[in-house]
């Protein structure tokens, strides 16, 4: 997938300008793809020479800000892109390999950081259940774009509630062997 793609789903939700599509992405889209404002002007430009989107018309001609929207070929692109298949995403976190590497190195060094990222999860749990309930508690169960969306948050709660159950449980764990270790290391009292 390519942010080519994010925004042309974006786009097609809603037509907006560049720091309106920035703002809903961090709000949004950003959940599950990551990229910077600057990737993203960089990405309509682009797109915009393919010729899958074009700036609309706007009344006030003063204004620099560009409302983008779909063409044809865009859409074109968007179809051909769902229709692909894909492997599953790859994991790549960082935390993984640093725990891998105390493993090998020992020292309950990666510690502060499990225990860092189990209360990110934890905040990214509350956001994602608040949004759930502004957004999806009353909401339409017939509407297949909205059990679409609801769907996809359901999937980020269920994910961040994976990641808090795993750390909750590996870090007590990680304290107990640290603990044993250095009962370990004590002489035996007779």
């Amino acid at each position: 997938m390519s942010l080519a793609h994010v925004l042309l789903t974006s786009l097609i939700e809603k037509p907006s300008t560049g720091i309106e599509l920035a703002r809903r992405f961090d709000r949004s889209m950003g959940f599950f793809w990551n990229s910077t404002h600057q990737q993203i002007y960089r990405e309509l430009s682009a797109m915009q020479q393919k010729g899958w989107i074009s700036p609309i018309e706007e009344d006030d001609a003063a204004s620099r800000k560009k409302t983008y929207q779909v063409e044809l070929l865009g859409r074109t692109e968007l179809a051909d892109w769902m229709v692909k298949q894909s492997p599953p995403g790859q994991l790549r976190e960082e935390l993984l390999v640093r725990l891998r590497a105390e493993a090998q190195l020992g020292g309950n060094t990666a510690l502060p950081e499990l225990e860092r990222h189990l209360q990110l999860h934890q905040d990214n749990l509350r956001l994602y259940q608040a949004i759930f309930a502004k957004d999806f508690a009353h909401a339409d169960e017939h509407d297949r774009t909205l059990f679409i969306h609801k769907s996809i948050l359901q999937l980020g709660i269920d994910l961040e509630i994976g990641w808090i159950n795993w750390l909750e449980n590996l870090i007590p764990a990680l304290n107990s062997f640290d603990e044993s270790s250095s009962n370990q290391a004590k002489p035996k009292e007779n």
